[in-house]
């Protein structure tokens, strides 16, 4: 898994512009918690789909930016948690143990 890392609001308006050529996943993760822990452990085991960018967020490090996708996605904060970003807006977004490359893919298609 190549995770580009996540750490500036000028960030989000990057993802927004390329999720307009391809989607683009966000990966909210807390470094304390286990159950993240497994959810990033998981998604680095399965293979990606093509065509895909995979953004990771430190929530400790950079608390305010889970803030400013809440706000941006319309989507509750949750932790760990996975949105997938296509054309500017959220078009799925999962936490914990629902966290899984298949249902990303699914999604893709769907």
């Amino acid at each position: 898994m190549n995770w580009k890392t996540l750490t500036s609001e000028e960030q989000l308006l990057e993802i927004n512009e390329a999720s307009a050529q391809q989607p683009v996943v966000i990966f909210k993760h807390s470094t304390r918690c286990s159950i993240s822990a497994m959810a990033k452990s998981r998604l680095e085991r399965a293979a990606a789909p093509e065509g895909l960018t995979f953004y990771y967020l430190d929530l400790l490090a950079h608390r305010d930016l889970s803030g400013s996708i809440a706000h941006q996605y319309k989507v509750p904060h949750e932790s760990p948690q996975v949105l997938l970003i296509r054309n500017g807006a959220c078009i799925y977004d999962e936490s914990h143990n629902g966290i899984s490359m298949d249902e990303i893919a699914d999604h893709l298609n769907g």
